[in-house]
């Protein structure tokens, strides 16, 4: 048994609340009630993206006003050592933790997640992602970067892994005839968590900063607690249809006209098309290349425009002085705080409009207009167009987020909705592979730019280039991709084996009484939205305060 069927086990024993057929819907329930639930989870985990704001006070943790510094420490001291700071490029190795766990475990334990339902998925996240700040708190108190890494990043990556899948099927299945849309406001929280955990970690940090402590460790206390409320909420929320249940007056589009399938592929037969790799390699090439532009947004912006951000249009970046530098930097923040408003605006729009275009033809959009953009990236840099530049990056940081929000309805179009979630899980490691090629494209052949002589306003141009190849390889796969073989189809009678565990809730269900094909939000529905949407507005608020900057 694995670790996290145990903990699954466990956190249901003796309380069938958990167990899938606990969370099967009774007549009358809104399917509107579900996306606020996976917005619960992922505005939770989304703080991931958001961890860069812990590396500097973390880095002086001993020192306090300034780092206590051991130049010829070696990393693996570093994991060890109670006298001196770390350093934030080993503070850094976190995000790879998180990435790489998020693939592995969803790739993991998706099956389970499948059998074991969100409910139970979700809380067992919620143990992981909490438990883990908390164990993370822990090291920080004591000062071992291990037990940081192995509770925040380890075990805390496991949680991301689970909370992120554990929404896709069931909002496919609630949501037949928006997809896109369904899964596009779920995962639209996960681009913005860091929104919304960023800002709250600076209020705490200097909240709980004294003479003698930079505040970190409470920091991570109270937000492991928040978080693992949020998210038990949102989990003791999910509810799964009932067998065969489909919206009212919805018709199932024709399969042969929007390449949308009416079968079901089992997991174990998936990652033997080659959809599933055709798919694969679509996802990992759009999110290199924009993985690899987030990575280095607040430098590049930096380094391109430099005097021109305040008002000195003749200053070159190695030409500022210390108090300018410092200046564009606060600029550049609100640069990548404005590309994160983009990326979680592209989710929801992009995925809503695959609905509309059909998923093929989404990527398109995404590979051609990112192919145009990176190419033209240099021009409005040459030009000194600040206007052009932002755009051109927050619209391919669009397609970014709408890449990720807009795959799980195109797996469920592929290969039905049966296992759609645990194929989801494996297809993640796609990310975990991107995560990896993305920065090491970008950030190298920018040091051996440096390293070249190549001016600082120029260093990201062949960068740009590289980055339209990796776009047009991603177009290429995505032309491949056909309807998969019908011999991968399960038959009917396997179909319902698979269902009979959940069946035996279906007699207490009323078809067609949810009241959920008839359109809009009841005041319960709303009222959960608007728990959600607040700290999401506010987020949102908090970093057009800082974007506006730029301009």
């Amino acid at each position: 048994m694995t670790t996290v069927e145990s903990a699954g086990k466990l956190s249901g024993a003796g309380a069938g609340i958990l167990d899938r057929e606990h969370t099967v819907a009774r007549a009358g329930f809104n399917r509107w009630l579900v996306p606020p639930a996976a917005l619960c989870i992922h505005l939770c985990i989304g703080m991931a993206y958001g961890f860069s704001v812990f590396w500097l006070p973390l880095s002086r943790s001993i020192g306090i006003t300034q780092s206590k510094a051991c130049p010829d420490i070696s990393l693996w001291q570093e994991l060890f050592t109670t006298t001196c700071d770390w350093k934030v490029a080993s503070l850094g190795w976190m995000y790879t933790l998180f990435f790489v766990l998020l693939g592995v475990s969803a790739a993991i334990w998706g099956g389970w997640l499948e059998r074991a339902g969100p409910r139970k998925a979700g809380f067992v996240a919620a143990l992981c992602w909490g438990g883990g700040l908390l164990i993370g708190a822990f090291g920080i108190y004591v000062h071992q970067l291990w037990i940081m890494w192995l509770g925040a990043g380890v075990i805390g990556g496991v949680g991301l892994g689970l909370g992120y899948i554990s929404p896709v099927s069931t909002l496919i299945k609630w949501f037949p005839d928006r997809r896109g849309m369904a899964t596009g406001m779920a995962i639209m929280g996960f681009g913005g968590g860091a929104m919304i955990g960023a800002p709250l970690a600076n209020l705490l940090i200097n909240y709980f900063k004294s003479a003698t402590d930079v505040g970190v460790w409470q920091t991570f206390v109270v937000m492991g607690v928040i978080y693992f409320v949020f998210m038990t909420i949102g989990a003791f929320a999910y509810r799964v249809t009932p067998p065969g249940w489909q919206p009212d007056g919805w018709t199932p589009p024709s399969e042969k006209k929007s390449m949308i399938t009416e079968h079901h592929v089992h997991l174990n037969n998936a990652h033997k098309t080659p959809q599933f790799w055709l798919i694969w390699w679509v996802l990992c090439l759009n999110v290199s290349a924009g993985i690899g532009v987030i990575g280095m947004a607040s430098p590049m912006l930096q380094e391109i425009f430099a005097g021109k951000l305040i008002g000195h249009p003749e200053l070159t970046f190695s030409q500022l002085s210390v108090e300018q530098k410092a200046s564009i930097a606060a600029i550049a923040a609100g640069f990548a705080g404005l590309l994160s408003l983009f990326n979680i605006g592209g989710r929801f729009f992009w995925a809503s409009m695959s609905d509309l275009m059909g998923r093929k033809n989404t990527y398109y959009t995404f590979f051609i207009l990112g192919i145009v953009l990176y190419a033209l990236a240099p021009t409005f840099a040459a030009m000194g167009s600040k206007l052009l530049f932002v755009l051109g990056f927050g619209i391919i940081l669009s397609m970014y987020g709408g890449g990720f929000a807009t795959v799980p309805a195109y797996l469920a179009d592929m290969f039905g909705t049966q296992f759609v979630g645990a194929i989801h899980g494996r297809l993640l490691t796609a990310w975990s592979t991107a995560g990896i090629i993305g920065p090491v494209v970008v950030n190298y052949i920018r040091e051996f730019q440096l390293a070249a002589g190549v001016p600082r306003d120029q260093l990201y141009n062949t960068t740009m280039y590289i980055l339209c190849a990796m776009l047009i390889a991603g177009l290429i796969c995505n032309y491949l991709i056909k309807p998969v073989d019908p011999k991968w189809n399960m038959s009917s009678e396997e179909v319902a084996r698979l269902q009979a565990a959940s069946a035996k809730s279906e007699a207490s269900i009323q078809h067609g009484s949810f009241g959920i094909g008839k359109g809009g939000l009841d005041a319960r529905a709303a009222m959960f939205w608007a728990f959600v949407g607040v700290p999401l507005a506010w987020g949102v608020w908090k970093t057009l305060e800082s974007a506006v900057k730029i301009f």
